[in-house]
């Protein structure tokens, strides 16, 4: 904490604490708006500059000074924009590093959506919903800003697999991030933010629900805007805004749009890249939303027990969420969220699953499937990886080969194809792909139509090749954070 507090970061807050005073003034004057701002030249300009972009002012009308900037776009719009640009400036300082540019950027989206849903049910706080949205992990962004060396030991305690990261960072730190929140907020005479981001881990009261909503939010955009997470918020949001599902889901991607815009024109670092984008989706909602299988188990399971399809625009999100995470890793179990259920709901395939070298590389066992009958295969699937034994699986990962069995150019290794292999997956055509960090033998990734016994495609090998190296690139990533 202290050296937390010996940063450039309180100066930060007492713009943040200033502006955060004018929100709650009922006769705050666009003088004393203007004092605050004028303080810091680089804040000041911009602050105009946001006022200029398209986004903000489509009429583009010349905006040279603060006062002009509150007639053109209002003076909320001002405040708020300065109240971003102070955050995002005073933790995006000299080379950011991934972990906190990928939390500022869904703390920002999060800010935002949380903003609006307030703006949406009239609630009179909602400057003080998008500040508590927005800081709510001000501790880990703190540190991450401005730990040092300690920043460097806690990454690398962080990446080893299956680490426990609330008792690393506890142990390492002696406190939780969440306590670093409080704690500076409180020594920022910011305490009745604190007050709120605790409430909002309960969820009590419309304004602590809306931070809540935001943040969750923003998080679960990062499994794509149709995954399961996200459908199972759209009733949630529905129910605190009035609306139906339908118009939830708009309301969100809206609110996206807007985070992408703003953040763009505030932040030293351009954190767009981070928050998921929603140009691909489909103008017709109602093929996204599955609006008839909330929650979203039910969606899944639904997708399941029909003969599949690909979905394109899924596909698209699923690999663009996977070149995100190849940016900015957040962790192993997102990514292998993204290439499975990407494969399968988006590639369209019936049956994927990841094996990867366990036991002292000695076999391959499923990490990760999906598809109808692959539920035991986690607990059960084992095919041995020894010397002067090889099948389809160790031929393809030691040559570093993507691999259509059943097609032509794959004839000459069909005795690969093993009566172990057969028994366990059947008989017929699959994919099967390395998935290499750097030079790192991790295991391969399969998939096959064998539910239906319809044909693989092309263009389903070439997305199954994309996201084997995406899958690989991610863990790279992750093992270097």
């Amino acid at each position: 904490m202290a050296q937390l507090n010996k940063a450039e970061l309180p100066a930060m807050a007492v713009v943040v604490h200033d502006l955060l005073r004018l929100s709650q003034s009922e006769t705050a004057s666009i003088k004393q708006l203007a004092e605050v701002l004028l303080r810091d030249a680089s804040l000041t300009s911009k602050v105009l500059r946001v006022s200029n972009s398209v986004y903000c002012n489509p009429g583009r009308e010349i905006v040279k000074t603060i006062s002009r900037a509150v007639v053109v776009i209002g003076f909320d719009q001002v405040r708020m924009i300065g109240l971003s640009v102070s955050l995002l400036d005073g933790l995006l300082r000299d080379a950011p590093r991934q972990q906190l540019q990928s939390l500022l950027a869904r703390s920002f989206h999060g800010a935002m959506q949380a903003r609006n849903l307030a703006d949406y049910i009239a609630l009179p706080e909602k400057e003080e919903i998008f500040i508590a949205t927005l800081l709510r992990n001000l501790g880990e962004m703190a540190f991450w800003s401005n730990g040092g060396e300690q920043a460097e030991m806690l990454a690398d305690a962080l990446s080893v697999p299956g680490v426990d990261q609330d008792k690393t960072v506890r142990r390492m730190l002696g406190t939780g991030f969440d306590q670093l929140t409080l704690g500076l907020l409180k020594t920022w005479n910011m305490g009745e933010i604190g007050q709120l981001i605790q409430a909002s881990r309960t969820a009590k009261g419309p304004a602590a629900r809306a931070v809540t909503l935001g943040a969750e939010i923003a998080e679960a955009a990062y499994q794509g805007w149709a995954s399961a997470e996200v459908q199972a918020l759209l009733k949630p949001v529905a129910e605190l805004t009035g609306t139906t599902v339908e118009e939830a889901m708009q309301q969100m991607l809206a609110s996206a749009d807007e985070a992408v815009n703003v953040a763009g024109s505030c932040a030293n670092a351009d954190l767009r890249a981070w928050i998921p984008r929603t140009d691909d989706l489909p103008l017709d909602l109602s093929e996204l939303l599955q609006m008839d299988a909330v929650p979203a188990q039910s969606a899944r399971a639904a997708v399941q027990d029909a003969l599949l399809q690909p979905n394109l625009d899924m596909l698209k999100l699923s690999l663009q969420n996977m070149s995100l995470m190849v940016k900015s890793p957040i962790n192993i179990e997102n990514t292998l969220n993204g290439v499975i259920n990407g494969l399968h709901l988006g590639a369209g395939l019936e049956r994927v699953m990841l094996a990867v070298l366990a036991d002292n590389q000695t076999r391959f066992r499923a990490r990760r499937v999906a598809g109808k009958g692959t539920q035991s295969w986690p607990q059960d699937f084992n095919l041995p990886c020894v010397d002067g034994e090889q099948h389809i699986f160790s031929f393809a990962l030691s040559n570093h080969e993507a691999i259509w069995i059943g097609s032509p150019a794959a004839a000459s290794l069909q005795d690969l194809v093993t009566p172990a292999i057969t028994a366990w997956l059947g008989q017929g055509m699959f994919f099967i792909a390395p998935v290499l960090a750097g030079q790192r033998q991790i295991g391969v990734l399969y998939a096959d139509m064998r539910l239906s016994g319809r044909a693989l495609t092309e263009s389903q090998f070439s997305a199954f090749k994309r996201f084997a190296t995406l899958t690989g690139d991610c863990l790279q990533a992750l093992s270097k954070r």
